[in-house]
């Protein structure tokens, strides 16, 4: 039976795990496009049992506890958002979140206080030229430690490149093009991988909101490369939660 480990290095709160790492970290189990629901909060620096069904599903297990479930899907959006690296530079610039008031500033992929090469530090902000700047943009970089054996970048980091940012996107009002801060953890992620970069190669990322329905929100995303080619999509989704149980407290 295989196992799991998410190092703490990849924590989404101070004390679980990203949760779009977590469920790319699952997805390598299941060939092709690949949904993941998430059950409970992913627990850092401990084995975790991936066990496969006979369906084909798969679930992560810590000790008796489903922390996930994946299972092939047909992951396809009704959109698709594009941005130049420029843009995407310059809307990084309008960044959501000053520093200072980042909800979880050592989150693995979007947290400003992790140093270069260590955290993704993926910054999303709004596409100026986006109706009711609902539309959000950043750059990724991928590092070289990032890379799996065949020199590329490893699949669960594509699949948490596109975590954070819908994220952000589901606090995107779209009728009223604001933004409200409420805090979200990521319920259910599906993602269909097209090609993988190489280290050092500048991507894009866009993230729009896609709906509400009570706790619920929804986004999609794309990852791109500097030529305009599609490397990657994803559609999430995101639950409101209170503060204390986003920080592990409630």
């Amino acid at each position: 039976m295989p196992q799991i480990i998410i190092a703490r290095r990849f924590c989404g709160p101070p004390n679980s795990g990203n949760g779009g790492y977590v469920c790319g970290r699952l997805a390598r189990h299941i060939p092709g496009a690949t949904e993941v629901t998430l059950r409970a909060p992913p627990p850092l620096d401990t084995p975790l049992d991936a066990v496969a069904a006979t369906d084909g599903s798969w679930e992560l297990r810590d000790g008796a506890k489903v922390v996930a479930t994946g299972q092939t899907a047909h992951v396809e959006l009704a959109q698709l958002e594009t941005a130049s690296l420029q843009e995407a530079r310059a809307a990084e610039l309008l960044t959501l979140f000053e520093p200072h008031e980042h909800p979880l500033p050592n989150c693995f992929v979007c947290g400003p206080a992790r140093a270069q090469g260590d955290g993704l530090r993926i910054f999303t902000g709004s596409l100026k030229r986006r109706a009711q700047n609902a539309v959000l943009a950043a750059t990724w970089t991928p590092d070289p430690n990032l890379a799996a054996e065949d020199g590329r970048v490893a699949p669960e980091f594509l699949w948490s490149a596109l975590d954070c940012p819908t994220g952000f996107a589901c606090n995107c009002n779209q009728q009223s093009g604001t933004y409200d801060k409420t805090p979200l953890l990521l319920g259910r992620m599906s993602a269909r991988i097209e090609a993988r970069p190489r280290p050092g190669e500048p991507c894009i990322i866009t993230a729009w909101p896609t709906g509400r329905d009570g706790r619920k929100r929804t986004a999609d995303a794309a990852l791109h490369d500097e030529s305009g080619r599609l490397l990657a999509v994803a559609k999430t989704t995101w639950i409101a939660v209170d503060r204390d149980v986003l920080l592990g407290r409630g």
